[in-house]
């Protein structure tokens, strides 16, 4: 039977505040958790059901009934498991490679899709400026579909990691050079701005330069491309090297 200081625990962790200071975060679902596990992440409690027990020897499991599980998750339809990680301690940042930044984005969403993004295509650092939502947020978690266990995120002062950056920085914008006619450098540094009001004009000031992913559409009248889109579009263009 769980008691109440596991519910409360779980449930503080929802909250950015407690995350840090307790340095824990919540991950659901059996192919996210093995992913934390396999990356080495150290787990701190595993509530999983019997069909996932087998999976989790030696690591600190606490068997619950689907009930059960159904209380602790945030899901509508629980997969087996969620256990609580303990965050871990980032790596120095290699200016070197294609590094992908963030300013001010919001949407956990958006945030999860950019990580799975990162990791599909290889980009092991994620820059996030303070104001950029937490990738330890449960919705960027679970969006990230276990990617995040692979990816470096680092929060910090954007301006300031830009303005002694010895990388080119390009940032995305309306206003940018044609992405399709742009030759990008192997290493060099893409930023991305808010779903609303794009890259700030502070971050903007310090980029070598800018592109815009061109439209196509015979009206012209679509205003913007969702900020995982056109992450996806962008990274694309560069790594191909074309």
């Amino acid at each position: 039977m769980l008691n109440k200081n596991q519910f409360k625990l779980l449930q503080k962790l929802s909250l950015k505040k407690y995350r840090n200071e307790l340095g824990l975060f919540v991950v659901e679902g059996k192919k996210s958790i093995i992913e934390f596990l396999k990356a080495g992440y150290k787990a701190k409690a595993i509530y999983a059901t019997n069909a996932f027990s087998p999976h989790l020897v030696g690591h600190p499991l606490i068997l619950v009934s689907p009930e059960e599980l159904q209380r602790l998750s945030t899901l509508k339809h629980p997969d087996e498991g969620v256990a609580i990680f303990q965050q871990r301690e980032r790596k120095e940042i290699l200016q070197e490679g294609l590094i992908l930044a963030l300013d001010n984005v919001q949407d956990p969403g958006n945030l999860g899709t950019l990580i799975r993004l990162c990791d599909w295509f290889g980009i092991e650092t994620l820059l996030c400026s303070e104001q950029t939502v937490d990738c330890y947020n449960p919705k960027v978690v679970q969006a990230s579909m276990g990617s995040l266990s692979r990816v470096e995120v680092h929060y910090l002062p954007l301006e300031g990691f830009l303005a002694t950056c010895a990388l080119p920085v390009y940032v995305a914008n309306l206003e940018g050079e044609n992405l399709y006619t742009t030759t990008f450098p192997e290493d060099c540094v893409i930023v991305l701005g808010n779903e609303a009001n794009g890259v700030s004009p502070e971050v903007a000031a310090l980029a070598n330069g800018a592109i815009t992913i061109p439209r196509f559409g015979k009206l012209q009248q679509a205003e913007s491309l969702n900020v995982a889109m056109a992450g996806g579009i962008i990274i694309s263009k560069v790594k191909s090297k074309k």
